[in-house]
């Protein structure tokens, strides 16, 4: 839909978070640096980071793949956070931020592989927890309750984002699940440096099979993976400064802590299924409890900024009935479709977004000196309608960084692709400066 007015409402104490793609009224942006500390800190911790700090080890020493997650989590959590200012200046979501880069209609694509891409990481979240939680109840049940821990976890993740961040962030997530969550995290950091062979374990050298610049990359992709979403939370901020030191501070600790865990411990616990050997520790089974019940955060926000970004498509849709169908449907296909089945063609559709906030990123901060006109997002022949509603220079510029990520990918994949596409994108973006006649005028008010 391309209509000139919103339909989607002004927000209320009693029902946040309504405003679509419009910007929120500065009286609700209440969340500040704490708030969002604590938002990014939870959601940069969980089975999938643990699992995924596995990949490091053994290709890389333990003294080695520690730099690599630091390196790549300093990088990758600035890149989060500085996207993220862009919804704290104007206190629009991530996907309309789109459409001064790349035009209104030019923003669709990447609000359709967004949208697939959020309902395909909602359901994957929703089986990991549904099979964990059935790991753990299958020995005393005596039978596979799969199907229903898929019922439950899928409705709590789907009512999570029914209540908005807010709420989710000052009722769930500070109230209970960051304090479950350190206090599990705390217990299996000492699991692992108690290890009678620990400090031999640090320095043993790794077998050589993973480039060091590509075990950075790998880290990077985590923190990237949310720069899709992260507008659509940033846009609550009190302050920018608040929301982009709470974001970059609260992701960078959890992401090294958990990166760095699933490291450890799969070479601490001598592992090849680095759950079941956490479950065979004492209090194993409790802390992967915690982590399964911490997990829903992360659905949460799966479900939530997919009903958000659909907003950029039909700015009629309200919020929570987009986020039950999105709800449902995530739960409906873990229920119905194999987990093997996603891996792959989700990182796939995640390797377009490192060079799409390339672009963004060149043209907000460079480009338009953090200066666009978010009344007129959807005006269709306005400022961002360019031409036929498409702003070909951003979308070149978007293209040869996808074309760079794969190519790096395929031919030097030591270096990896993260940080060069970005940078091309970045630079391109940049060098094609023609479009920049539809910024503000120098001395023009700025962002709404």
């Amino acid at each position: 839909m391309e209509a000139g007015a919103s339909a989607t409402g002004a927000g209320s104490p009693a029902r946040p978070g309504e405003w679509g793609i419009t910007p929120v009224p500065p009286a609700e942006r209440r969340l500040g640096f704490l708030d969002y500390f604590v938002l990014w800190g939870d959601l940069g911790v969980g089975l999938l980071v643990l699992l995924a700090g596995t990949l490091l080890v053994p290709a890389l020493g333990l003294a080695q793949a520690l730099l690599a997650i630091l390196i790549g989590s300093l990088l990758g959590s600035l890149l989060l956070a500085s996207a993220g200012v862009i919804g704290s200046d104007t206190g629009v979501p991530t996907m309309a931020l789109l459409r001064p880069s790349l035009g209104i209609r030019g923003s669709y694509l990447p609000t359709v592989l967004n949208l697939v891409q959020l309902v395909g990481w909602g359901t994957f979240e929703i089986i990991i927890m549904a099979q964990a939680a059935d790991g753990i109840t299958r020995p005393l049940l005596g039978i596979s309750a799969f199907p229903v821990w898929v019922l439950v976890v899928g409705a709590f993740c789907t009512l999570l984002a029914v209540g908005g961040p807010i709420r989710v962030v000052r009722l769930w997530l500070e109230k209970f699940a960051v304090w479950l969550m350190l206090g599990t995290s705390a217990w299996l950091t000492f699991v692992l440096v108690t290890q009678e062979d620990f400090t031999a374990l640090l320095w043993a050298p790794g077998t050589g099979d993973l480039a060091f610049w590509a075990a950075v990359d790998l880290v990077i992709a985590m923190p990237v993976s949310w720069m899709p979403l992260v507008a659509d939370y940033s846009r609550f901020a009190r302050s920018g400064r608040g929301a982009f030191w709470g974001t970059a501070a609260g992701y960078f600790l959890a992401n090294v802590w958990f990166y760095a865990l699933g490291a450890g411990l799969l070479l601490a616990l001598k592992a090849q299924d680095l759950i079941t050997a956490i479950m065979a520790t004492a209090g194993g089974w409790l802390a992967l409890g915690i982590i399964l019940v911490d997990e829903t955060d992360e659905a949460f926000a799966d479900i939530y900024s997919a009903a958000v970004s659909s907003q950029n498509l039909w700015p009629a849709l309200r919020q929570r009935p987009g986020a039950l169908t999105v709800g449902a449907v995530c739960t409906a296909l873990a229920l119905t479709v194999p987990l093997t089945q996603y891996e792959h063609f989700l990182l796939l559709i995640g390797s377009v977004f490192v060079p799409l906030f390339g672009v963004l990123v060149a043209d907000y901060f460079l480009l338009r000196a953090r200066r666009i006109r978010a009344e007129a997002l959807q005006t269709v022949g306005g400022p961002y309608w360019y031409r036929g509603g498409f702003a070909w220079r951003g979308l070149t510029a978007w293209g040869v960084g996808i074309a760079t990520y794969h190519a790096v990918a395929a031919l030097l994949p030591a270096l990896g692709s993260s940080l060069p596409s970005f940078a091309l994108a970045f630079a391109v973006r940049w060098m094609l400066q023609e479009e920049r006649a539809t910024a503000l005028p120098a001395g023009s008010p700025g962002p709404a």
